[in-house]
């Protein structure tokens, strides 16, 4: 009894640090991810496999594991094991190690590798996971070499070259995923104090290098980009010439917004997910909730994605240590750059990426790693509420 005592003593304790409006957000959009995803794809799943509920029991049981993850990384993970070099080394090492695995014997998918199945985890997506190792990795040793950044020296790039080769490794395959972490690498390393004249030089000399291997493709294949990159720029510069065909999803979805009004046609009763809007709870999800929760729903849906970018804004301004600060701004850029990017090109704002959308597009890899980002973004505001207390 003693014990029990004592845990949830420690437990009332810590909750006076923890920041509860990051975890309601992240429940709230979580539970309307679930109601959605059952909307639309309630038809094609009893269509398919006679069974309305397949997917949205199959993403329910992700959105558990998610929430037990910041549960427990919110109430019980100390600021110690988030720094320890033992589990960045890790987790970069195997995350890298699983990407080669799935470039080379992963599960194909309209010509792309994306998937592996490992057994007892089954089909997972490594990429995601690799954001979550990258803003871990990243954290740590710019925190550790803040002293030195002023300096050009080869010890201050070396971690930022290699995460940028492993990220290659996500480029043959997820050009949007892609773009998430190298925002992601670009946000870290500006926030982390390096010198505008030495970051202009670093970024004029990646821009070389991609020139340069865009180059060598191109004589070496006759193209820079790939077959299904080329329809999506198509599709973008011309998104109703081919309504039928490589603009079919672009166009479905911009029918399906406009049909949602200002509130909506109700859960449920929207039309364009019957067939016209291809895995309509995936990539897509955005399209079905403006055309059933409207103008309204949409504006509520952003403003709780404001919500978090905030909150990891402001924690990383109102850090003292810098880890913590470099923390939050990677989860922050993570989150914003994701929704831009789907939200983009459902809308015709940028060109279609294939990237879901955060807590709400189905799919287990997504969800659970959004969730660690988010239990890490709740680690992070607990320590720094609780150093400056």
């Amino acid at each position: 009894m003693q014990l029990i005592g004592k845990f949830f003593y420690r437990l009332k304790d810590d909750s006076k640090y923890v920041d509860f409006t990051i975890i309601i957000t992240y429940i709230i959009l979580s539970l309307i991810g679930l109601v959605m995803i059952y909307s639309a794809s309630m038809v094609m799943s009893m269509h398919e496999n006679n069974n309305p509920k397949l997917i949205y029991l199959s993403q329910l049981r992700y959105v558990i594991i998610g929430f037990a993850f910041v549960f427990t990384m919110t109430f019980f993970m100390p600021g110690s094991i988030i720094k320890d070099k033992r589990l960045h080394v890790f987790l970069i090492t195997t995350i890298f190690l699983i990407l080669i695995l799935t470039h080379f014997f992963g599960v194909e998918v309209n010509g792309r590798r994306r998937w592996i199945d490992i057994p007892l985890a089954g089909r997972i997506q490594p990429s995601e996971f690799f954001k979550i190792a990258l803003i871990l990795y990243m954290a740590y040793i710019y925190n550790r070499k803040r002293k030195s950044l002023s300096a050009i020296k080869i010890s201050n790039f070396s971690p930022l070259i290699m995460v940028s080769v492993i990220s290659v490794l996500v480029l043959f395959n997820d050009f949007g995923t892609w773009v998430v972490i190298i925002s992601i690498i670009i946000g870290i390393v500006m926030y982390s104090g390096f010198p505008l004249k030495i970051m202009f030089k670093v970024f004029g000399a990646a821009i070389l290098i991609v020139s340069l291997l865009a180059g060598v493709r191109y004589l070496l294949t006759g193209k820079i980009l790939s077959g299904y990159q080329l329809a999506r720029l198509e599709t973008f510069m011309h998104p109703f010439e081919n309504s039928e065909g490589t603009s079919y999803q672009l166009t479905n979805s911009l029918i399906s917004i406009s049909h949602g009004g200002i509130t909506g046609t109700g859960v449920g009763n929207g039309v364009m997910k019957l067939g016209y809007l291809p895995e309509p709870h995936t990539d897509f999800i955005f399209a079905v909730i403006a055309e059933e929760l409207g103008l309204i729903g949409v504006v509520i849906i952003l403003l709780l994605f404001m919500i978090l970018v905030f909150k990891s804004l402001h924690y990383a301004y109102k850090s003292t240590d810098q880890f913590y600060g470099l923390l939050c701004i990677g989860v922050g850029i993570y989150i914003s750059v994701q929704v831009f990017l789907n939200l983009g090109g459902i809308s015709g704002l940028i060109p279609l990426t294939g990237i879901p959308l955060p807590f709400l597009s189905q799919g287990g890899s997504s969800f659970i790693s959004i969730s660690i980002a988010v239990g890490l973004l709740s680690v992070a505001a607990k320590r720094i509420n609780k150093n400056q207390s």
